[in-house]
């Protein structure tokens, strides 16, 4: 894995990486990381590192780019946050594992910033949604106002245009 690959997924709502994808970029063994995260538990809570349900790692392998460093696991692999990553190096205690602590934390940072443009981007839609809405009521309006007005009147509604004589709406024969 290059420097510059960091692969981060999506699981539980969280941006995490795989404890092999972390081990890789730490120098180390995928076991030597797992046995210091155990020696050192009470380092490791578990917003900052979990371990993968049966399912969750079936999703992992279908959207991984080499799915054979989970498939062929036989265990359930853990999976670190940012701050988890963070700590492992610490755990470590490697100059490899400091250096690599601070590209994985500013790769972490960008993805937070990636993320903080889409919810602007989102922001701004509701915005827009919300001024649509305004219009819609007021196109519904004018549309309800307008519609009587298309609408054919019946012969009977129609007004007469023109004169009426108002003498031949009398009765014959009565005086005044």
């Amino acid at each position: 894995m290059e420097k510059s690959e960091i692969p981060i997924l999506w699981i539980r709502g969280e941006a995490v990486i795989l404890d092999s994808d972390l081990a890789s970029l730490y120098g180390v063994k995928t076991g030597r990381l797992n046995e210091q995260v155990k020696r050192n538990a009470h380092r490791f809570p578990l917003d900052f590192v979990f371990q993968l349900t049966l399912q969750e790692k079936k999703g992992v392998i279908a959207k991984c780019d080499n799915p054979n460093k989970v498939l062929y696991f036989r265990g359930l692999p853990m999976v670190f946050t940012e701050h988890g990553a963070l700590m492992a190096s610490m755990v470590l205690n490697s100059a490899r594992a400091t250096e690599m602590s601070l590209f994985i934390v500013r790769a972490f940072v960008g993805l937070r910033k990636e993320m903080s443009k889409s919810d602007e981007v989102y922001r701004r839609l509701a915005e827009v949604d919300q001024a649509l809405l305004l219009h819609d009521e007021g196109l519904r309006d004018l549309y309800q106002k307008l519609m009587p007005l298309l609408q054919p009147q019946r012969e009977d509604e129609k007004r007469r245009i023109g004169f009426v004589n108002q003498a031949s709406s009398f009765v014959s024969g009565e005086s005044s």
